[in-house]
């Protein structure tokens, strides 16, 4: 069992928001760089972010499949220290940036959860979402976490549809090494509320209480 839940917040789009969920003591931040999404932003709204933040604060630059030259052009203008991938870019895509890096499941419609993740060995770790395969994340819905085998569940990353009122039974349920969430804590698409992430925060930090 992890001693700590660790907190990523995803689509941060402004200096406050990252700011402000740095103060509540989230251990990574999102920055999203995929057209379609209502939270992508540019290099220098990018930049911006990443000068204001404190230290100790991870920044996860997160892609779908993207051009080769568009991930390397964030990756040499933006100081990231881990890459998302969000699409179906395959093991030898994701090892080319000589960085470290986690892979996204789609879990609505994935039956074997176990071999896609030996498909990707080198990554860091699993992100699962509530996506159905190949479509966007972000859908805000959760998924069936009985669907998470035993074995790995101590090494991924729960995201989708996560929200203060649930994320407690979800670490109950799954203990994950870290939960995601981006819509469950915004005002509106892209805009953080500080209230929403400090209850977040606070009740992952009072269900890991409870089993130290």
């Amino acid at each position: 069992m992890n001693i700590r839940t660790r907190v990523k917040i995803c689509g941060i789009t402004r200096v406050e928001d990252a700011l402000a969920v740095s103060r509540a003591g989230v251990d990574a931040i999102g920055l999203v760089f995929y057209a379609k999404s209502p939270r992508n932003i540019d290099i220098e709204q990018a930049l911006t972010i990443c000068k204001a933040l404190p230290a100790f604060v991870t920044v996860v630059a997160l892609f779908k499949d993207a051009d080769e030259s568009f991930v390397r052009s964030i990756i040499e203008s933006v100081p990231i220290d881990l890459l998302q991938f969000h699409g179906s870019e395959t093991e030898d895509f994701c090892l080319q940036f000589a960085k470290p890096y986690i892979k996204a499941v789609g879990m609505v419609g994935q039956k074997d959860v176990a071999a896609f993740a030996a498909q990707y060995s080198s990554s860091r770790g699993l992100l699962l979402d509530s996506h159905t395969i190949g479509e966007d994340g972000g859908s805000g819905h959760v998924f069936d976490w009985g669907t998470i085998p035993e074995a790995i569940r101590n090494q991924i990353t729960l995201a989708g549809g996560l929200t203060a009122d649930n994320v407690a039974q979800a670490i109950e349920q799954v203990r994950p090494f870290a939960v995601d969430i981006s819509s469950g804590v915004e005002s509106s698409g892209g805009i953080k509320e500080e209230a929403l992430v400090k209850a977040f925060m606070n009740e992952v930090k009072r269900v890991d209480c409870e089993h130290e």
